[in-house]
């Protein structure tokens, strides 16, 4: 008979022995509940926690409501038997052991007292059972997964591994609401609306007849069945030897629980662990697309090498501003140039030239749906995959030296002050006089002596120079309106003559560069302001750049850890962008900063794309968007076409399907947005393992930096990497994370580890395929980090542990696929790989062991 969930009366029972706050760990260990059933035991702590029965303390701990657990306390009746108090079960009533449960008396008084105490708010939207929502759902490794909501905001609903039935990690899914917990919201999946997995990455598996995937990502349902008749038929038959890595698109998805998916080859890439096969993972994972359709390049090609006069027609000639671009030295493209120059009473005029892709990117062409579905150009350490042809992208829409281009210009007079007197945007035509860097922009106006001279620049420092001025005008007003910058160090990857990565270093500090880069990056958020400004006077449809004010609840943790760490921090000040700046400031001198600014970061919300304006917290803006980059960004392409009607006065499409279309190209634009993120941070990480796997057995000092799960991240200086010390790896004693997630503790020497804390470390592995750089803490290894390390070598070798039998099936060993990179987590450091199940089953396992030893002395005594 197998096991099942305790009843309540269990729990009360045990806390009331126990007489103090407990874990839900530790509750679960005690009552024997399986790794399999804690889900299902944490809603069971939820059902107690939101009838007012049992109380949650901080550190994910309870105690039952009432301070002291008397056994004769009012209200409570003593129940010696389980079974028979709650009129289920058959189980025999462990001697010894009062059951106690609040009498009915005590339910009704504690029910009132609830009506007159103010309880937990619920969600924003007061959702109810039976409520109907429609999301993407993401999958956790374990089986279970959540649903969020574009209409419901940090309102994602938990789907219990029985609610999802043939629905996979990244669908389109219409969810019911089951039920509402002091967790959250529950759901169970009633209708597939679209399927989000197209092609899957993994390691192919042959026995005998046999053939199927064994997914690299661990929320992709498995092993995708590679059918027989695919595998032996015509030119597009499967190929490929046992073990290689693969790309399947998958060609029948599953109708219900239990079912696996089934697909066929498109590629093979080679053998798990090569640099170049795990980089093409990475795009397969996010279903990237290098190379454009044969008929979108053709469209692109069709328009030539050069500008026609006809497109010339009806447009401002602009070609008497010298209008450099300045860009960094690897730059791909070239999408804005600009030139400032003194007007006669002291001030400014600027002209603001943004590339016009809009006149060749039309609704309703491949380009343009190509462009709509990559969102984005994705730029690799490497190279770019650019969003347009190269055509359009390197050529006929860059903004080259000495070539006539199409452009979107904002025309802005200001005062020797900096304020906007005057400002309009233009439809014109332009020739670049110069294609410039920040280096050589730094040379000519003398802020720095490392970068090499450039003529070009040389020749226009003193307009240079103006522009300069200006610029630092812009950037004092933004940020006395409580504009925030964050200090965060990047790493740059060096590439060799081969092609392969040789190093990794921090993009370059130099400050006479960073003025250069703040000369753009003045003048760019100036022209996206101004058209914001206008769009939103006018009424003209656009998609807009949003960052929503910081989350409370993540302030307020945020808050507690700078207590920890001595800093002031008031959650209420930062509601303010100013105070919040002054905060961000303050961090500056601490020797924590780059600890501080990276949590603060962190609290932070995600900017997203929206068709309606509400305002960019970060920099301090009423109305802002992105319009300088529509090269690389779709969002700045739609905005262009608003302009462009807008400016020739066309009508404007304002009806409910024109809307719909709006917020479907700013859902799109974001997700895009976020899975270029992932992918250049994945090959990122990818490149800085590559650096490394010669370099096992060297010592090495860094910072922690972050605590998660699995261990600590110690960031190294050079080179420039992150390395994972496993709690097994950080020395004698058993290290768990504190409640709050600043430190590792040790269970018996109490040695502590916090943020911030300086640690030599000594590399021991590394994993291509988790991307992921392993290392021990040196001074604190303990007895048996040795063995684990050995008994994990082989694991990382192949790819991970064997994945815990959610996805074995035809023709797959039992078991199923090998784990890949630990795609559930955070992306904040989303290679913390899988080590958090290992350290839960460790801890247990010594617990077990513990307990046994503990048994058989009782037994000799007796």
């Amino acid at each position: 008979m197998g096991k099942r969930l305790p009843l309540k009366r269990d729990v009360l029972a045990l806390l009331a022995r126990e007489d103090r706050p407990m874990h839900t760990h530790e509750l679960a260990e005690k009552l024997d509940v399986p790794a399999s059933m804690m889900i299902g035991f944490e809603r069971l702590l939820d059902d107690l926690a939101y009838d007012g029965t049992v109380v949650p303390r901080p550190g994910n701990k309870i105690t039952l409501r009432q301070e002291k657990h008397r056994r004769d306390r009012p209200g409570v009746t003593r129940v010696e038997d389980r079974s028979e108090a709650s009129g289920q079960g058959s189980d025999k009533p462990r001697k010894g052991i009062p059951i106690l449960i609040p009498s009915p008396r005590a339910e009704q008084r504690s029910a009132e007292q609830r009506a007159t105490v103010p309880q937990p708010k619920g969600p924003k939207n007061q959702a109810q059972r039976g409520d109907v929502r429609i999301g993407t759902l993401s999958v956790n490794a374990r089986g279970f997964g959540f649903v969020s909501s574009p209409d419901h905001p940090g309102e994602d609903a938990f789907i219990p591994e029985e609610g999802i039935g043939g629905a996979m990690q990244g669908d389109t899914v219409e969810i019911e609401l089951v039920a509402k917990s002091a967790r959250g919201l529950e759901g169970a999946i009633i209708k597939i609306v679209s399927r989000g997995l197209k092609r899957v990455a993994g390691v192919l598996r042959r026995k005998g007849r046999s053939t199927w995937l064994e997914p690299d990502d661990t929320r992709v349902r498995g092993p995708i069945d590679l059918t027989s008749d695919v595998d032996t038929r015509g030119p597009e038959g499967n190929s490929g030897n046992d073990g290689d890595a693969v790309i399947v698109r998958v060609t029948r998805w599953p109708d219900f629980a239990g079912e696996n998916p089934v697909g066929q080859i498109e590629a093979v890439l080679g053998r798990p662990g090569d640099l170049k096969v795990e980089a093409a993972k990475i795009l397969a994972m996010a279903q990237i697309e290098e190379v454009h359709s044969e008929e979108a390049v053709a469209e692109a090609e069709a328009y030539g090498v050069e500008v026609p006069k006809e497109m010339l027609e009806g447009r401002t000639d602009l070609t008497h501003y010298p209008l450099p671009t300045i860009d960094p030295e690897d730059a791909r493209d070239h999408d804005d140039a600009v030139w400032v120059e003194r007007t006669q009473d002291g001030g400014f005029h600027a002209i603001i030239a943004i590339a016009d892709v809009s006149s060749y990117v039309k609704p309703g062409t491949k380009i343009d749906e190509e462009a709509q579905a990559r969102g984005c150009s994705v730029y690799l350490p490497e190279r770019a995959i650019p969003m347009l042809p190269r055509a359009l992208s390197s050529n006929l829409c860059s903004l080259l030296p000495d070539v006539i281009r199409l452009c979107l210009a904002v025309d802005v007079t200001l005062d020797a002050g900096g304020k906007v007197l005057e400002s309009k945007l233009i439809r014109g035509f332009m020739k670049s006089q110069a294609k410039l860097t920040y280096g050589g922009v730094a040379r000519a106006l003398g802020f720095s002596e490392i970068p090499p001279a450039q003529p070009k620049a040389e020749e226009m420092k003193d307009g240079l120079r103006v522009a300069y001025e200006l610029s630092q005008l812009l950037r004092a007003k933004r940020r006395k309106r409580g504009a925030l910058d964050f200090e965060l160090p990047e790493p740059k990857i060096v590439m060799g003559p081969d092609g392969l990565p040789t190093d990794v270093q921090k993009r370059t500090q130099d400050p006479g560069m960073k003025k250069a880069y703040e000369l753009i990056e003045e003048l760019m958020l100036l022209a996206n302001e101004l058209v914001a400004e206008l769009m939103t006077e006018k009424q003209v449809p656009a998609i807009y750049r949003v960052h929503l004010p910081p989350d409370e609840q993540k302030l307020g943790r945020l808050a507690a850890m700078c207590e920890v760490l001595g800093v002031t921090f008031d959650v209420e000040a930062t509601k303010d962008p100013r105070t919040l700046q002054t905060l961000l400031a303050s961090f500056a001198g601490h020797k924590l900063s780059s600890v501080l600014n990276s949590l603060l970061l962190r609290s932070m919300k995600q900017a997203t794309y929206e068709p309606q304006n509400m305002g960019h917290f970060g920099l301090a803006s009423k109305a802002y968007l992105h319009f300088t980059s529509p090269i690389r960004r779709y969002p700045d392409l739609v905005v262009h076409r608003g302009m462009h009607q807008y400016l020739l006065r066309q009508r404007i499409d304002r009806s409910d399907a024109a809307r719909e279309a709006l917020a479907k190209a700013a859902l799109d634009a974001s997700v895009a947005e976020r899975r270029s993120m992932e992918v250049e941070r994945g090959v990122t990480d990818l490149y800085r393992a590559y650096v490394m796997k010669d370099r096992i057995g060297e010592r090495m000092t860094g910072i922690l930096t972050a605590v998660v799960g699995s261990g600590v991240f110690v960031a190294i200086g050079s080179p420039f990497i992150d390395v994972l010390v496993r709690l097994a790896d950080l020395g004698a004693g058993e290290y768990q994370p504190d409640d709050n997630g600043l430190r590792v503790v040790a269970s018996r020497s109490g040695d502590a580890i916090s943020l911030g804390d300086e640690m030599m470390v000594e590399i021991t592995e590394v994993s291509l395929i988790r991307r992921t750089i392993y290392a021990r803490r040196l001074g604190g290894e303990s007895t048996s980090a040795g063995e684990a390390r050995g008994a994990r070598k082989g694991a990382t070798e192949r790819g991970g542990a064997p994945s815990r039998g959610r996805n074995h099936g035809r023709g797959a060993p039992k078991g199923g696929r090998g784990r890949g990179h630990n795609a559930d987590a955070k992306p904040f450091k989303a290679k913390a790989a899988g080590g958090k199940d290992d350290k839960q089953k460790r801890v247990v396992d010594k617990r077990v062991e513990k307990e046994q030893r503990r048994a058989k002395k009782k037994q000799k005594r007796r």
